[in-house]
């Protein structure tokens, strides 16, 4: 699908909104989707790829049909036994520290993990120090004054953290998979993007709206409408010699 494009953009809000029930169409798209984004600056025949907090392996799986040594990395023993089976090339790891040498991987791939984690500095150094000099990162995250930066408890969220998991317990009956603060992390658009420019081991290849149909370059350089309007930040970084 062209990206972007609105019919991109439906295919995968559809595909999103069927998560629950049909996890495979949904995360297949997704990985088919960003292995294409990663293709327009880096093939992936012959390459390594490390997903780093690849959950169930969706993604790698993709990276290898299309003839990548693609390698997960994932600390929830639980996330890659959920369907039946763990991946091949799939290790139990903690993405702050990889059981990689330096610059082992040709593109490193970390998608919507970022605000899980508390330290996403020092996890964006682990991602630099595993991928080689000129290589690429891929890198995505849901910002958290986004639509659907609360994950399941959106659009509560806008409400406050405390509200929206009291509103989500009422609503279903149990408690919400997420707490702000323990697994889920207030990220912001400007405040990476800063970070990121910062730093002087990586620059920005692009900075776009992930699932955007139109204007995906445009929207993450709008200050204050980008925090909402961009749903979620991809980014592509190259590591610098």
């Amino acid at each position: 699908m062209r990206d972007p494009s609105l019919r991109r953009s439906l295919s995968l809000f559809r595909a999103f909104l069927r998560e629950q029930h049909d996890p495979e169409h949904c995360y297949g798209l997704l990985a088919r989707d960003a292995a294409d984004q990663i293709e327009r600056y880096e093939p992936l025949a012959g390459r390594v790829v490390a997903d780093v907090g690849g959950g169930r392996g969706h993604f790698t799986e993709e990276f290898r049909r299309r003839g990548a040594y693609g390698y997960l990395f994932e600390p929830d023993l639980r996330e890659l036994a959920a369907r039946g089976r763990p991946p091949s090339c799939a290790v139990l790891a903690d993405g702050y520290l990889l059981p990689l040498a330096d610059g082992a991987a040709d593109v490193c791939f970390s998608s919507n993990v970022l605000e899980h984690v508390a330290d996403p500095q020092t996890f964006l150094s682990e991602l630099v120090r595993i991928t080689r000099p000129g290589g690429l990162i891929y890198l995505s995250f849901t910002n958290w004054l986004s639509p659907w930066g609360g994950h399941e408890m959106a659009p509560w969220h806008y409400l406050g953290a405390r509200r929206a998991r009291e509103l989500y317990r009422r609503r279903t009956g149990r408690p919400a998979k997420h707490t702000l603060g323990v697994n889920l992390f207030a990220l912001h658009v400007g405040r990476t993007l800063r970070q990121i420019r910062a730093r002087d081991d990586v620059w920005i290849v692009t900075a776009r709206s992930r699932y955007a149909p139109f204007l995906a370059e445009t929207i993450p350089r709008l200050p204050g409408v980008r925090e909402v309007a961009t749903w979620n930040l991809l980014l592509i970084l190259r590591r610098l010699p």
